[in-house]
């Protein structure tokens, strides 16, 4: 036969492998109508979050309502059929369904009636969620013990002689006779917050300070689709959880000095007995210092002190003031002054060799790292973030990052050498997000080491400041206290240089934008987390209660939908007792920040490019049925 086009052996190889999935020309132009009439769905809502600093209740109660969107839908479609406390009531049990049902059974107030109309109003919404989804899509989203009911009853059509009616209402009744409704409600209201929110992102901090940075992990670990940006709170654990002893005493030093124990004894089983046995054995309280945080900061500074000294290229010589301490005279000299220090008590340190760690300090590392290796579910949970999470991700014409890239007053990238070669801009960040794999997978002492610098250093992607630990560890006088920032937290307020970094990441729609955390936006002094003409977007709101103080809010989150960009501002979350007790939800402020020129379909995300060159690459195929090119398969015979 005659051919009328060529291919490449490669190509020609290619779509051999392409033909096992579609191995004949009706599989192959059937797939193509399917992804055809895909691309042309609204693009799927994502939701941004970030600096979740373990505020578990504040974050699982946004995640169940979705940010509020839910509470939207619902208002939307019963504002004129239902008063506003069956509403409540309505959003409440989507939220905690369980909860709200085993309430409302010992109040005797669940019954047929309550169920089959419950049952209509979560068909329903349901309904209108999936209408931006292709019917295979919301199918794989159900429950299986119930996709083929929910199916049907979702797409239910009126009919002439209403058999339709008859046949759905035939279904709900047998739910009803066989004791199914609570688990057709769990199977429902699943679906609804797995509708509402196509794709999650987490812009890092989801560890310390907040008491269960553990069970938001459980639960993202649950979730049906998301991505993490680290925090330089995350990378700190990732660093610890590999081995790194400086990033170990580091998170102990944290979750002492929160009062934050529980995670670490409870949530994975680290024993702090050891530390506190030492701490008491060498150290005294006279001065009103605990003596385990005594102990701390000094392996602290050690273990800082010797990570610097073996690598000149972090430029952090100047931080080696630990040996200039006057240890029994209880003072330190600085650039900017002679300084009282809070203690005198350092019976571990060696006045002649002051980074050394004493043998009993040798000891105690050693088996609280043991302790950080051999948990099984932190290294499910770093294992996790290593498969699901990464430095930064261009994500639909948006770059997420946690923190900043280093950047110098002029606008330029900084240089940073890793491994004795010099990196900037995405060539650093890409190079940096290598080695916090090769800390986990090789956990060679430069890799580790690098995950500490992640951590604290002032030109890491995670923290980007000079980090006082050692001040506020022993210094009264707060005006040591403050941490330089990298030039990118004042460049990333104009527009030109938002639009620099967007480019050097390959983003050059109008549209991109940076969004990050990282850097409380304090509201209530008039700080606006939208900056550089739109391009930038900071949406750390203050999940972390120790910063409401200052934010005068609890958290943002950052909406993405086919219109455009939504930005909703939470406030404090009481608990999960309210919101039973009396329907509360956590309040929250909407602000529309930019609005699409024109709807965004599927077809004009990453996703729908890769479906526009899959679509190509079957029409290929498909030509190359009919040209002789590949033969088709009446059966699979792979």
């Amino acid at each position: 036969m005659k051919r009328e086009g060529s291919y490449s052996p490669e190509y020609l190889r290619y779509l051999e492998l392409l033909s096992k999935d579609y191995p004949n020309q009706a599989a192959t132009f059937t797939e193509i109508i399917n992804l055809q009439a895909i691309v042309n769905l609204p693009k799927g809502t994502e939701h941004f979050m970030s600096d979740l600093h373990g505020e578990y209740e504040a974050f699982l109660h946004i995640l169940n309502n979705c940010s509020g969107v839910i509470r939207e839908k619902v208002e939307m479609i019963f504002k004129n059929s239902l008063p506003k406390e069956e509403q409540d009531d309505l959003l409440t049990l989507i939220y905690y369904p369980k909860e709200k049902l085993d309430a409302m059974t010992e109040a005797g107030l669940v019954n047929d009636k309550w169920a089959r109309t419950t049952l209509h109003h979560l068909l329903r919404l349901a309904k209108l969620l999936s209408s931006k989804y292709t019917r295979s899509k919301v199918r794989k989203a159900m429950p299986e013990s119930f996709r083929f009911v929910i199916d049907e009853l979702l797409h239910a059509q009126p009919d002439e002689d209403k058999n339709r009616h008859v046949y759905h209402s035939k279904i709900i009744d047998s739910i009803l006779e066989t004791g199914s409704s609570r688990d057709f409600v769990y199977a429902l209201t699943d679906l609804i917050k797995r509708l509402a929110v196509d794709h999650l992102h987490i812009i890092g901090d989801i560890y310390d300070r907040g008491p269960h940075a553990d069970r938001i992990m459980d639960e993202l670990m649950g979730h049906h689709s998301l991505d993490i940006q680290w925090g330089n709170h995350d990378i700190l654990w990732m660093g610890a959880a590999a081995g790194d002893e400086a990033c170990i005493i580091n998170v102990l030093r944290n979750n002492v000095r929160y009062h934050n124990l529980e995670i670490l004894e409870n949530g994975y089983g680290i024993s702090l007995r050891s530390l506190a046995l030492f701490a008491l054995e060498n150290y005294t309280a006279e001065d009103g210092l605990d003596p385990m945080v005594k102990a701390i900061n000094v392996m602290l500074c050690k273990l800082e002190g010797q990570t610097i000294m073996r690598h000149p290229e972090y430029g952090m010589n100047d931080r080696l003031i630990f040996k200039d301490f006057d240890f029994d005279g209880g003072k330190v000299t600085l650039p900017s002054g002679t300084y009282e220090l809070t203690t005198t008590d350092f019976p571990t340190v060696d006045r002649k060799d002051p980074y050394r760690l004493s043998e009993g300090e040798e000891r105690l590392l050693n088996e609280i790292k043991r302790e950080f290796l051999n948990s099984e579910r932190l290294q499910r949970h770093m294992r996790f973030f290593y498969s699901h999470g990464s430095v930064y991700r261009t994500y639909n014409g948006n770059l997420l990052f946690h923190g900043g890239i280093p950047m110098n007053e002029d606008g330029s990238f900084t240089e940073v050498f890793v491994d004795g070669k010099g990196y900037k801009g995405r060539e650093f960040m890409d190079k940096a997000d290598l080695m916090a794999r090769r800390a986990f997978e090789k956990r060679d002492r430069d890799s580790l080491d690098f995950m500490w610098y992640l951590w604290c250093g002032y030109d890491s992607p995670m923290s980007g400041r000079i980090v006082k630990t050692l001040e506020r560890s022993y210094i009264s006088d707060e005006s040591t206290w403050k941490e330089p920032q990298n030039p990118y937290y004042t460049l990333n307020r104009i527009e030109t240089d938002c639009v620099r970094i967007l480019h050097e990441f390959g983003i050059d729609s109008p549209q991109g934008h940076i969004i990050n955390g990282h850097t409380p936006v304090k509201v209530k002094k008039g700080e606006n987390p939208v900056r550089a003409g739109g391009k930038g977007i900071c949406i750390d709101g203050g999940f972390c209660k120790a910063y409401q103080g200052s934010t005068g809010i609890a958290g943002y989150t950052l909406i993405f939908n086919s219109h455009g960009l939504r930005l909703k501002a939470h406030y404090p979350f009481r608990d999960v007792e309210s919101v039973l007790s009396s329907n509360s939800d956590i309040l929250s402020e909407s602000v529309q920040v930019e609005l699409e020129p024109k709807r965004v379909m599927i077809g004009d995300t990453d996703t729908g490019k890769k479906i526009l060159q899959m679509i190509e690459d079957l029409k290929c195929l498909l030509a190359a049925y009919r040209q002789g090119y590949i033969f088709e398969h009446t059966y699979k015979e792979w």
